[in-house]
């Protein structure tokens, strides 16, 4: 079947890869740019920081020399990063290339495909408050057609949302209305999106933290112990908390395997709903 798919896909349009954690997104990305010659970039938040190789699940350096990829592991794990300045850096690489884009980020495929709200950059005064208030009052200040388009259990988004509104005095919404063209528009690209049975993608996400507590994860977190900083986007990988608490001896390797793979699946049920909502017109490709 991935014979046929890669075999039936236009060389001339980039390839869109998305689909909830450990589905095998990266695997189908590397068969495709080595079938068809292509670089394969980033669309993974988490992926984008250094710190993290092995706890965000990045490709090994050996998968890295078998393609060129681009947009992993290159900013410091304390620098500001947006869905903005991610989507600036890969118009610069779809102006020369037809790459294979992979991920599970879906405002990532949104803001490429749909266009991005212009939204002033949040003042770092304001994000130390919202940083200081819990959910439930961020929730309480956003405005109520934000909130029934947002997931109110991402505490991320609920955050980003209270910001705009906060320090520009529109809503998330109002601004996202004044959204521009996008990079990419339908006939651009071939979307795919990957899917799997719930008891398929559990088991792989438990092996998976297996994988990485077993094969230098925990080297990982020895070494951003002193920088690790909970706020910042950076540490709030899945998995890396887990993994100091670890190294600092506060809980046991099953507990961080359980507690990160419990945190996955979650995220995991967030991004199949995300997908079903905002991808419905995508290739659907069942990988169990």
């Amino acid at each position: 079947m991935i014979k046929n798919l890669i075999a039936s896909l236009s060389k001339e349009r980039p390839v869109l890869i998305a689909g909830p954690t450990a589905t095998g997104k990266s695997a189908l990305a590397m068969a495709i740019a080595e079938a068809q010659d292509r670089i394969i970039v980033n669309a993974d938040a988490s992926q984008v920081y250094n710190c993290w190789r092995i706890i965000t699940a990045r490709p090994s350096m050996e998968e890295e020399k078998c393609a060129p990829h681009f947009l992993y592991g290159h900013i410091s794990y304390d620098t500001e990063y947006s869905t903005g300045h991610w989507l600036k850096s890969i118009k610069l690489l779809i102006k020369d290339n037809k790459p294979v884009i992979v991920g599970g980020t879906g405002l990532y495929f949104n803001a490429l495909t749909k266009g991005l709200a212009d939204i002033p950059t949040t003042p770092t005064e304001i994000r130390l408050i919202g940083n200081t208030l819990s959910l439930e009052k961020l929730v309480n200040e956003i405005d109520h057609e934000t909130i029934s388009r947002i997931d109110l259990a991402n505490r991320a988004r609920v955050q980003r949302a209270w910001e705009v509104q906060k320090c520009t005095g529109r809503s998330l919404t109002s601004w996202q209305k004044d959204t521009g063209p996008p990079i990419l528009r339908k006939s651009d690209y071939t979307g795919i999106v990957l899917n799997s049975t719930k008891d398929w993608l559990n088991h792989r996400i438990e092996n998976r933290f297996n994988h990485i507590i077993d094969n230098g994860g925990l080297d990982e977190a020895k070494a951003m112990l002193n920088r690790f900083d909970p706020s910042l986007p950076s540490c709030k990988a899945i998995g890396a908390a887990e993994a100091i608490g670890v190294i600092t001896g506060k809980i046991t390797r099953n507990e961080a395997v359980e507690a990160a793979s419990i945190t996955t699946r979650k995220y995991a049920k967030r991004q199949r709903t995300w997908f079903r909502s905002n991808m419905a017109e995508w290739v659907q490709v069942e990988t169990s």
